[in-house]
């Protein structure tokens, strides 16, 4: 882990197409070519990268006591730090700008976990009592910054507040496409981390209460009851099988992607072309890409009215 740590101090997600993976053992060539890579500008906070080897050493730091884990950690925290905007968003990729990766990234809940990181350092909260005492203000300042983005980016349609978007432009603040089958849209996926994080703020402002009460009505409107996901074995694809949004009595799915506009679910293929049903995409995304999901049913059945007895009024 640590010789994969970067000089910039994140963690790439994969070298060219090979996933990171820490329970392979390297040989003394590969560990020679992986410092030799230590310049490269791939660190990111997508798919759990450099957040979780945080999470991971400081965890590390303190059962061993090894001083190099929490350096690396620090240096880790650090990453994060210089790579927010001035206007509280995490970009996907730092410092590698380039094609989407500079948006501010709620995708697949990157720039959540790394507001969740460093709200637990500027809490204190478990080992980060371990880290540098001199990051835990610049943490504090981040994760305040952050909160202001993440309602700034709240989406406005015809007036009224609803969900998020998984990208945004870091200039405008508005829903931006980031891969051919991820138009600007709202999100049924990310917007629950997202609330989820609103909702284990202390003592939270007017604005942030009715922010989490706007959202979670909106996932209530768009949920689409009467329906479940199934993935079933059909010789006839090319992948020889497929996935379907099928009736069945009793259940509720919620789409990944919806029309900024008209809240449409939305399925989009690799052609960028908008379609309103999931059978209209290709199979090799049906199958490879969740355009459908029951993502926000414990946060509107347990959690959200958990939290609601006590900070609603």
């Amino acid at each position: 882990m640590l010789l994969y740590q970067r000089s910039v101090g994140g963690w790439p997600k994969a070298v060219g197409d090979v996933k990171v993976k820490y329970d392979h053992p390297l040989t003394a060539a590969q560990k020679a070519s992986i410092l030799d890579d230590k310049g490269r500008n791939d660190p990111t906070i997508d798919n759990n990268a450099t957040t979780r080897e945080i999470r991971y050493l400081v965890e590390a730091a303190k059962r061993t006591g090894n001083l190099a884990y929490r350096r690396a950690a620090e240096d880790g925290i650090r990453y994060l730090l210089k790579m927010q905007y001035a206007n509280g968003g995490f970009p996907q990729y730092y410092p590698d700008h380039s094609n989407y990766r500079h948006q501010i990234t709620y995708n697949d809940n990157a720039m959540i976990q790394a507001m969740q990181v460093l709200r637990d350092l500027a809490e204190q909260r478990g080992d980060y009592t371990l880290l540098d005492q001199g990051l835990v203000e610049p943490a504090r300042k981040a994760v305040a910054r952050g909160i202001d983005c993440i309602l700034k980016t709240q989406y406005v349609q015809h007036g009224q507040l609803t969900a998020w978007a998984a990208q945004y432009d870091e200039k405008t603040l508005q829903p931006a496409k980031a891969r051919a089958f991820e138009l600007a849209s709202l999100s049924g996926d990310e917007t629950v981390a997202i609330v989820k994080f609103l909702m284990d703020i202390k003592n939270p402002s007017p604005e942030i209460k009715k922010s989490i009460k706007a959202a979670v009505a909106w996932l209530n409107k768009v949920k689409l009851e009467g329906y479940a996901i199934r993935d079933v074995t059909d010789p006839k694809q090319p992948s020889g099988r497929d996935r379907l949004i099928v009736p069945e009595a009793g259940s509720t799915i919620w789409a990944r992607f919806y029309d900024l506009d008209t809240n449409r679910p939305i399925y989009v293929g690799r052609d960028s072309q908008v379609h309103y049903s999931l059978a209209e995409i290709e199979n090799e995304r049906r199958v490879g890409y969740g355009y459908a999901g029951t993502w926000p049913a414990k946060l509107l059945n347990r959690e959200y009215p958990k939290w609601e007895k006590q900070w609603a009024n």
